[in-house]
């Protein structure tokens, strides 16, 4: 194993650089040829960046050849304090690699410098079309060398381009393309070409545009219209890594670079290219017989790469912060987003290191860039101590785990699902007739097998799947037998069939959606039980089709939301897209979403009590709101201060956190700001609040707002200062405005504001008020909500009719308006529950009347709740199945307020 890093502290320098010329021949030749190259001092630290151009500037070129002699003795520089540094215990991987990243990046700029210089000097500078912008050549580092992972003795991936066509301002004129052509090739030779002091790196330019066939540079249009046209699937894995090394074009190359290699959807077909590639390169490992090559054989460093380049293909459309191109650094991001197991992480992890220093060990020997365990046996004796091991046999134990680790997470990760003859393998070509599919189906549990039939056979006909690409539909043919063994097992495998096969319509054009569930088979099975409960969630699903991925890793569904860390990653998120409106309201959609199908999970399983379930959707919404309140200043162009001075407000269900997944959210919105421009800049703030949260995007909508319950109501301003809010409530809102106000709490914005509207509001509340005149009041208000109702005689609305749940409601609302002031308790936001229990307790209605009118709440809310998730559009039961509950609510409404509206 490598020297552990405590080890250090016992080398010398005198045993730092007898290593070095023990396990480096190429360091010994170095250092024989001479030994002034190396000294104490030299070692002791790191070489920087600065270091490296510091030395170069203290080089006057007179020429080109000045120039190349120049950049290789720095390399010798370089690698020989590396391999002193790193065979020493000083130095770990990341200082390897930096160190000779930086070696790269600045041999790459001086000589680009010095050589445009050259080239400008006899031709003119190259300008834009319209001769107005100097040219510059931008160089992209790929592979390690754009992950900032360079190995000791590798080639460095490049690709050339210049920013626009054009032409030198100078006497002999050249196109911009043959200008940067020559230095293209002037840069090649100053780093590649074997001179008496070597070579500077070998450079490979195959990953351009059409490869060696393209030509040497070309210009950013032209690279634009290659990944438009051409671009192929495993160049997307290329240029996850690419970064830009030389250049001012940053953001421009950014925006031709990020479409092609990343999707805005989870891009699931990946996998597949993935296969595809990785069957090439296991190929070509066993036609060249070079199985114990470290980084493309089984187990080895490519493997490793291939993991961690899925995951980014897959998801850095959506999750930027996975775009970083850097191996060890995306694996924890990996592992915190539950993407890889905590220990899978650590074995890989641990893996790259190893193979990674032994890669360099190898590399070492003789300055060669190779991977290829040694057959010579002195060699295998040097490699081995040279990783800390007893022998070579040693060694090989360390090596085979690490990669036997590496090959199990691989092989795990990319294995798609089995395609062994299933028995109902042939169901979707199935006749409706079919007698054998008839029998299999019947012995699964349908009870109408040709229903399930013929509603395939009519999806099979479907001009939908008739217009499919061939390789969608090979794919449909294998998902649809998996769901008919799902729905079986469901308590109606009809429903549960018929609902997926309505999922299977609606993501049957998007082949990430159809790759993704034969990746991860369960996520069919997971799906099927979730439709077959609940006919809301089911067609939930099928208009968040993305969603289905949430139904990946099991242990992330059960998991109690952490609201804060969510907070974070869901700000975290958003900054990651600033200045992108579209995807900054699709993040917070895509946020909500998710969570809301992670409940959906736990509620169906019965893991999530309907009080629970309130309160999480409640937080969730909350979330959301103080993100959209902060990106929202953020994107005001007229803003007058860094922070707003207002605050957003919840009524109703929101108010008293009773939300339910489909809840409308009741808002106001205050501030308390003299500044001659607020009243004009909070009103568009509330606009934009409200067009963020009710707009509809290709993710769907944030929530339905209604904020009629603002002063004055949908005639009054859009927002109000905290000292009319006080005025109007004190002075001119109804009884029916300060019921709502029972239920009403500051959600996010300015605390101080908040703080001072729940002072007025408490004020309100408590006010003294004449029982009968209020009683009064609540009674009408009620009569005029009845009558607004179609009632059916038949059924009971749960909701609306006597005895349901806004009688309930109505009870706690008097109780709080009229009492409060002899008992301020009762102005406290606690909920209905809470405060039917603390009336009883304060001897204001009777105590076994409020339990059973509290157990009457409860079943109540929980029939409501699930007639929502079968689907149903009024929450009505016969009056019969709740005539217990029901009787309880009315009794108390009498002892309460009287019989007026029995």
């Amino acid at each position: 194993m490598p020297l552990p890093n405590n080890a250090a502290a016992t080398v010398s320098t005198t045993d730092a650089l007898r290593r070095a010329m023990q396990f480096s021949r190429y360091a010994r030749r170095a250092l024989e040829r001479d030994p002034g190259l190396l000294s104490s001092a030299h070692i002791a630290t790191p070489l920087t960046a600065d270091e490296m151009r510091a030395t170069l500037s203290a080089t006057a070129f007179a020429d080109e050849p000045s120039l190349w002699w120049a950049l290789r003795k720095l390399r010798e520089q370089v690698m020989l304090r590396v391999i002193t540094r790193d065979l020493s215990g000083w130095a770990d991987l990341e200082e390897v690699v930096a160190t000779m990243t930086a070696l790269a990046e600045v041999t790459i700029a001086v000589a680009s410098d010095y050589l445009e210089h050259q080239l400008a000097a006899q031709y003119g500078v190259p300008l834009s079309n319209d001769c107005k912008t100097p040219q510059q050549l931008h160089v992209i580092g790929m592979g390690k060398l754009g992950g900032g992972e360079l190995n000791v003795s590798s080639d460095i991936d490049l690709v050339l381009v210049y920013p626009e066509e054009g032409e030198t301002n100078g006497i002999r004129a050249l196109s911009n393309h043959e200008f940067f052509t020559q230095l293209a090739r002037r840069l090649i030779a100053a780093l590649d070409e074997i001179t008496s002091e070597g070579r500077v790196f070998r450079v490979d330019l195959r990953l351009r545009p059409w490869g060696a066939e393209g030509p040497l540079v070309c210009s950013l249009e032209m690279l634009e219209n290659y990944f438009v046209a051409h671009g192929r699937e495993w160049e997307r894995y290329a240029w996850i890594k690419a970064r830009l090394l030389r250049g001012d074009r940053t953001q421009e190359l950014a925006g031709i670079v990020q479409p092609f290699v990343f999707r805005r959807h989870l891009d699931y077909s990946a996998f597949e290219s993935l296969r595809a590639l990785h069957r090439e390169v296991r190929n070509e490992v066993e036609r060249r017989d070079i199985a114990d090559n470290i980084k493309l054989g089984p187990g080895g460093i490519r493997e490793i790469e291939f993991i961690v380049q899925l995951f980014q293909l897959v998801r850095g459309g959506r999750d930027t912060a996975l775009r970083t191109p850097a191996t060890l650094h995306v694996l924890p991001l990996l592992a915190a987003r539950g993407l890889l197991p905590h220990d899978v992480m650590h074995e890989l992890g641990n893996a790259y290191v190893f193979l990674r220093n032994l890669e360099h060990r190898l590399q070492y020997l003789d300055d060669q860039q190779t991977q290829k365990l040694p057959g010579d046996t002195a060699d295998q004796a040097l490699i081995s101590a040279a990783m800390n091991c007893t022998d070579y046999r040693d060694l090989r134990l360390h090596l085979d785990r690490h990669r036997a680790n590496v090959t199990r997470c691989f092989e795990g990760i990319i294995t798609n699902v089995r395609e062994d003859r299933r028995p109902l393998a042939d169901l979707w070509l199935a006749a409706a007739d079919d007698k054998k599919h008839v029998a299999m189906l019947q012995e699964l549990g349908y009870r109408e097998p040709h229903r399930i039939l013929q509603r395939i056979a009519v999806s099979r006909a479907s001009q939908r799947f008739r217009q499919m690409p061939e390789a969608s539909l090979r794919r449909v043919q294998q998902i649809v037998p998996l769901i008919a063994e799902a729905a079986g097992r469901q308590p109606n495998p009809a429903a549960a069939f018929e609902r997926m096969l309505d999922l299977l319509e609606s993501i049957s054009r998007r082949e990430a959606y159809l790759a993704l569930l034969l990746q991860y088979p369960h996520i069919i099975e997971r799906s099927t039980q979730l439709v077959g409960a609940s006919p809301w969630a089911a067609a939930y699903l099928a208009r968040h089709p993305i969603l289905l991925d949430e139904l990946i890793d099991q242990r992330t569904l059960i998991t109690p939301p952490e609201w804060q860390q969510l907070r974070e990653r869901l700000r975290a998120e958003l900054d990651g897209c600033a200045g992108d409106t579209d995807r900054q309201m699709d993040t917070l959609r895509h946020f909500k979403h998710s969570h809301i199908m992670r409940l959906i999970i736990s509620d169906l399983a019965g893991e999530l009590p309907l009080e629970r379930l309130s309160d999480y959707l409640s937080e969730l919404a909350d979330a959301i709101l103080a993100e959209t309140l902060r990106i929202g200043w953020q994107g005001l162009r007229a803003r007058h201060r860094d922070v707003p001075q207002f605050t957003v407000v919840a009524y109703g269900k929101l108010g008293g956190k009773e939300l339910d997944y489909a809840s409308d959210l009741d808002l106001i919105f205050l501030y308390d700001d003299t500044t001659p421009v607020s009243a004009e800049n909070y009103a568009r703030l509330a606009q934009r609040l409200n067009h963020w949260l009710t707009s509809l995007t290709p993710a769907g909508v944030l929530y339905a707002v209604d904020l009629r319950l603002r002063p004055d109501g949908a005639s009054g301003l859009l927002v109000s200062t905290i000292d009319g809010f006080n005025d109007y409530q004190k002075k001119h809102a109804w009884v029916w405005e300060h019921q709502a106000l029972t239920r009403a709490r500051f959600v996010c914005g300015d605390a101080d504001i908040g703080a001072r509207f729940e002072q007025i509001r408490l004020e309100v509340l408590r006010q003294p008020r004449d029982l009968a005149a209020l009683g009064a009041e609540v009674i009408a208000m009620r009569n005029r909500m009845f009558e607004a109702q179609q009632d059916a005689d038949e059924w009971f609305d749960l909701k609306y009719s006597r005895g349901g749940l806004i009688d309930v409601e109505f009870i706690v609302q008097y109780l709080v308006l009229g009492h409060s002031h002899r008992h301020p308790e009762l102005a406290a936001n606690d909920g209905n529950l809470a405060l039917l229990k603390l009336a009883a307790r304060l001897g204001l209605i009777c105590e076994a009347s409020a339990l059973t009118a509290h157990a009457a709440y409860l079943q109540l809310r929980q029939l409501q709740h699930a007639a929502r998730l079968q689907g149903e559009k009024h929450a009505r039961v016969t009056p019969k199945s709740v005539a217990t509950e029901v009787a309880a609510v009315k009794k108390l409404w009498w002892e309460v307020l009287g019989g007026v509206s029995a």
